[in-house]
Protein backbone atom coordinates (compact mmCIF):
# COMPACT_ATOMS: atom_id res chain seq x y z
CA UNK A 1 0.00 0.00 0.00
CA UNK A 2 1.27 3.25 -1.09
CA UNK A 3 1.76 6.13 1.62
CA UNK A 4 0.50 9.83 0.51
CA UNK A 5 2.35 12.52 2.14
CA UNK A 6 0.23 13.39 3.97
CA UNK A 7 0.99 9.48 5.33
CA UNK A 8 4.61 10.12 5.62
CA UNK A 9 4.39 13.67 7.32
CA UNK A 10 2.01 11.91 10.21
CA UNK A 11 4.88 8.77 10.37
CA UNK A 12 7.66 11.22 11.14
CA UNK A 13 5.83 13.54 13.31
CA UNK A 14 4.35 10.65 15.94
CA UNK A 15 7.74 8.72 14.87
CA UNK A 16 10.69 10.83 14.15
CA UNK A 17 11.79 11.60 17.22
CA UNK A 18 13.42 8.19 17.48
CA UNK A 19 17.35 8.26 18.07
CA UNK A 20 18.87 7.63 14.53
CA UNK A 21 20.77 4.96 15.49
CA UNK A 22 23.17 5.76 17.96
CA UNK A 23 24.10 9.18 16.32
CA UNK A 24 23.24 12.53 18.41
CA UNK A 25 20.03 13.26 16.39
CA UNK A 26 16.67 11.71 15.58
CA UNK A 27 15.32 10.60 12.67
CA UNK A 28 13.68 13.23 11.88
CA UNK A 29 16.38 15.56 12.56
CA UNK A 30 18.54 13.46 10.06
CA UNK A 31 16.21 13.37 7.72
CA UNK A 32 15.49 17.13 7.76
CA UNK A 33 19.65 18.00 7.94
CA UNK A 34 19.89 15.65 4.99
CA UNK A 35 17.26 17.37 2.62
CA UNK A 36 19.33 20.87 3.23
CA UNK A 37 21.94 19.92 2.68
CA UNK A 38 20.89 18.17 -0.75
CA UNK A 39 18.60 21.66 -1.35
CA UNK A 40 21.81 23.67 -0.40
CA UNK A 41 24.05 21.76 -2.83
CA UNK A 42 21.46 22.62 -6.13
CA UNK A 43 19.67 19.10 -5.76
CA UNK A 44 16.57 18.66 -7.57
CA UNK A 45 12.70 18.40 -5.71
CA UNK A 46 13.40 14.42 -6.64
CA UNK A 47 16.54 14.32 -5.19
CA UNK A 48 15.77 16.18 -2.22
CA UNK A 49 12.49 14.50 -1.60
CA UNK A 50 15.36 10.98 -2.21
CA UNK A 51 17.26 12.92 0.71
CA UNK A 52 14.41 13.57 2.92
CA UNK A 53 12.86 10.39 2.81
CA UNK A 54 16.07 7.70 2.35
CA UNK A 55 15.74 6.53 5.87
CA UNK A 56 11.69 5.97 5.50
CA UNK A 57 12.39 2.30 5.80
CA UNK A 58 13.64 2.71 9.47
CA UNK A 59 10.86 4.26 10.70
CA UNK A 60 8.58 1.02 9.10
CA UNK A 61 10.73 -1.72 10.46
CA UNK A 62 9.56 -3.41 13.86
CA UNK A 63 11.15 -2.32 16.62
CA UNK A 64 12.79 -5.49 16.59
CA UNK A 65 14.63 -6.24 13.59
CA UNK A 66 15.63 -2.22 13.86
CA UNK A 67 17.66 -2.58 16.57
CA UNK A 68 19.17 -6.01 15.73
CA UNK A 69 22.83 -6.21 15.60
CA UNK A 70 22.56 -9.50 14.04
CA UNK A 71 22.34 -8.22 10.62
CA UNK A 72 21.44 -5.56 8.37
CA UNK A 73 17.69 -4.04 8.48
CA UNK A 74 17.51 -3.40 4.52
CA UNK A 75 16.18 -0.43 5.31
CA UNK A 76 16.63 1.07 1.54
CA UNK A 77 14.41 -1.75 0.38
CA UNK A 78 11.75 -1.28 3.09
CA UNK A 79 10.00 2.14 2.05
CA UNK A 80 10.37 1.46 -1.35
CA UNK A 81 6.88 -0.50 -1.71
CA UNK A 82 5.00 2.36 0.25
CA UNK A 83 6.56 5.23 -2.10
CA UNK A 84 6.28 3.47 -5.83
CA UNK A 85 3.57 4.93 -7.74
CA UNK A 86 3.70 8.66 -5.34
CA UNK A 87 7.30 9.38 -5.98
CA UNK A 88 9.06 8.72 -9.58
CA UNK A 89 12.17 6.61 -10.22
CA UNK A 90 14.42 9.71 -9.69
CA UNK A 91 13.37 9.66 -5.82
CA UNK A 92 13.21 6.08 -5.58
CA UNK A 93 16.38 4.61 -6.97
CA UNK A 94 18.59 6.93 -4.79
CA UNK A 95 17.16 5.73 -1.66
CA UNK A 96 17.51 2.09 -2.75
CA UNK A 97 20.81 2.75 -3.83
CA UNK A 98 22.28 4.91 -0.98
CA UNK A 99 23.98 1.86 1.35
CA UNK A 100 25.59 0.65 -2.38
CA UNK A 101 26.77 4.43 -2.74
CA UNK A 102 28.47 4.12 1.00
CA UNK A 103 30.12 0.72 -0.47
CA UNK A 104 31.61 1.76 -3.71
CA UNK A 105 32.63 5.39 -2.11
CA UNK A 106 34.79 3.28 0.41
CA UNK A 107 36.50 1.43 -2.55
CA UNK A 108 37.24 4.85 -4.66
CA UNK A 109 37.66 7.42 -2.12
CA UNK A 110 40.75 5.99 0.27
CA UNK A 111 39.72 8.86 2.62
CA UNK A 112 35.60 7.99 2.92
CA UNK A 113 36.17 4.94 5.47
CA UNK A 114 37.54 7.33 8.19
CA UNK A 115 35.22 9.79 8.03
CA UNK A 116 32.04 7.97 8.83
CA UNK A 117 30.77 7.93 12.21
CA UNK A 118 31.45 4.92 14.35
CA UNK A 119 27.92 3.78 14.20
CA UNK A 120 28.19 3.64 9.91
CA UNK A 121 31.71 1.65 9.81
CA UNK A 122 29.68 -0.90 12.22
CA UNK A 123 26.68 -0.72 9.62
CA UNK A 124 29.20 -0.99 6.71
CA UNK A 125 30.27 -4.25 7.88
CA UNK A 126 26.75 -5.83 8.14
CA UNK A 127 26.01 -4.10 5.10
CA UNK A 128 28.62 -6.34 3.20
CA UNK A 129 31.81 -3.93 3.40
CA UNK A 130 33.24 -2.00 0.41
CA UNK A 131 33.06 -2.88 -2.94
CA UNK A 132 35.41 -4.98 -5.34
CA UNK A 133 36.88 -3.45 -8.41
CA UNK A 134 33.93 -5.07 -10.15
CA UNK A 135 30.81 -4.09 -7.99
CA UNK A 136 31.69 -0.67 -7.91
CA UNK A 137 31.87 -0.43 -11.93
CA UNK A 138 28.46 -2.34 -12.37
CA UNK A 139 27.57 0.41 -9.34
CA UNK A 140 28.33 3.56 -11.28
CA UNK A 141 27.22 2.77 -14.93
CA UNK A 142 23.65 1.96 -13.10
CA UNK A 143 21.01 5.18 -13.96
CA UNK A 144 20.88 7.43 -10.60
CA UNK A 145 24.17 6.01 -9.33
CA UNK A 146 25.78 9.53 -9.17
CA UNK A 147 22.36 10.81 -7.38
CA UNK A 148 23.08 8.19 -4.96
CA UNK A 149 26.06 8.56 -3.99
CA UNK A 150 25.68 12.31 -3.41
CA UNK A 151 23.08 11.19 -1.22
CA UNK A 152 25.31 8.94 0.70
CA UNK A 153 27.40 11.96 1.26
CA UNK A 154 24.49 14.28 2.58
CA UNK A 155 23.57 11.24 4.40
CA UNK A 156 26.63 10.86 6.42
CA UNK A 157 27.27 14.93 6.89
CA UNK A 158 23.55 15.09 8.19
CA UNK A 159 23.98 13.90 11.80
CA UNK A 160 24.94 17.60 13.51
CA UNK A 161 22.72 18.07 16.57
CA UNK A 162 22.92 21.77 16.33
CA UNK A 163 21.76 21.95 13.11
CA UNK A 164 18.92 23.51 12.12
CA UNK A 165 17.23 22.94 8.89
CA UNK A 166 14.10 24.10 8.06
CA UNK A 167 10.80 22.22 9.17
CA UNK A 168 8.76 19.46 7.71
CA UNK A 169 6.12 21.96 6.85
CA UNK A 170 8.90 23.35 4.54
CA UNK A 171 9.79 20.11 3.19
CA UNK A 172 6.20 18.90 2.16
CA UNK A 173 5.85 21.69 -0.80
CA UNK A 174 9.49 19.72 -1.85
CA UNK A 175 7.48 16.24 -1.63
CA UNK A 176 4.66 17.82 -3.55
CA UNK A 177 7.14 18.99 -6.57
CA UNK A 178 8.56 15.69 -6.61
CA UNK A 179 5.24 13.52 -6.74
CA UNK A 180 3.99 15.75 -9.62
CA UNK A 181 6.91 15.66 -11.29
CA UNK A 182 7.85 19.14 -11.63
CA UNK A 183 10.31 19.62 -14.89
CA UNK A 184 13.38 20.45 -13.43
CA UNK A 185 16.10 21.80 -15.93
CA UNK A 186 20.23 22.37 -15.60
CA UNK A 187 21.18 25.63 -15.83
CA UNK A 188 24.89 26.40 -15.35
CA UNK A 189 25.63 23.13 -13.23
CA UNK A 190 22.84 24.02 -11.14
CA UNK A 191 19.34 22.64 -10.69
CA UNK A 192 16.58 25.20 -11.13
CA UNK A 193 12.70 24.62 -11.41
CA UNK A 194 11.04 25.21 -14.42
CA UNK A 195 8.00 27.98 -13.97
Amino acid sequence: MALEIEEITELFQTQGAVQYGSEAVSQQQHALQCACLAERAGASPELTAAALLHDLGHLLSSPVSAKSAAGDDLHQYLALPFLRGVFPDAVLEPIRMHVDAKRYLCHVDRHYRSSLSAASVRSLALQGGSFSEEEAAAFIEQPFAADAVALRRWDDLAKDPAASPPDWAYYVEVLMQAKCGVLSITLTGRTALAR
